[in-house]
This record gives structure tokens, C-alpha cells and sequence, in this order.
């Protein structure tokens, strides 16, 4: 993703796959617990639904939408881990692995710190959100 971009501003964005449609809407930011960087966001697919993880690091901001290089139904079917608290390593290897992505480099899940939400950096323990 973007690095000039504040992943706060993410939060509320319409996000779209690989082939423009409508995935949902921004709803948290998870940042790499060493580094800050964003890493994952959750989209929050419906009305109804749940929230998927989609990686920020392959996405792009264009016209003010967030673009995932993959298609809806992968995003929809990624593991559900609830939003609002920190992923373990081992989630995030799922997810990794569920978008066919590779694991960092020199990064086993025992030695990668995890991901925390927005909001536990914003200094809650309830996650950021658009409104």
C-alpha cells in the first residue's frame, strides 16, 4: 500500500476487488506490532455480515477507494477471526496462506510479533472506526 497514506484515513473508505466490484467498506486497520506499519484492514462486507481481513500491502488507494488485488469470493471466504482484537501470528499466517501470499521473509509465526487494530493505538481498547 501507499506509505504516505495515514491509515486512519483508510477507515470508511469504499474497498473493491480485482475486478472493481464493491467489496464493502474500511471498518478497522491493523498495524505490525515492530514496525506500526498498516499490514491488514477488515472490511465489513454487508449490513449483516461480517468483517473480512484483506492485506493492505498488496492494495492501493485509488479515487479514494481501496483496491484488492483479489477477487470477492476469496475475500469473503478468508478466516474469520472477529474484529476488535489483536491477531495472533498464527492467524496471520492463515491468512497468508489463505490469500496465497508468502510469509515476510526471516518471519515464522513464533517470530513475528502479531497485529494490533488501530485502536489500540489511538489509545482505546475499542477499535477505530469511521463513525
Amino acid at each position: 500500500m501507499q506509505s504516505d497514506i495515514d491509515p486512519r484515513s483508510l477507515i470508511g473508505r469504499r474497498a473493491f476487488d480485482l475486478d472493481g466490484t464493491r467489496i464493502g467498506t474500511v471498518d478497522e486497520v491493523y498495524l505490525d506490532d515492530a514496525t506500526g506499519v498498516p499490514e491488514w484492514a477488515a472490511v465489513r462486507t454487508g449490513l449483516f455480515t461480517r468483517d473480512a481481513f484483506v492485506p493492505l500491502g498488496p492494495s492501493r488507494l485509488v479515487d479514494d477507494a481501496l483496491r484488492v488485488p483479489f477477487k470477492k469470493a476469496l475475500i469473503k471466504d478468508a478466516p474469520d477471526f472477529g474484529v476488535g482484537r489483536h491477531l495472533s501470528p498464527e492467524q496471520e499466517l492463515q491468512l497468508y496462506h489463505h490469500y496465497g501470499m508468502e510469509v515476510p521473509r526471516g518471519e515464522s509465526p513464533r517470530a513475528r510479533p502479531g497485529r494490533r487494530d488501530l485502536g489500540e493505538v489511538a489509545g482505546g481498547d475499542r477499535p477505530a472506526t469511521g463513525g
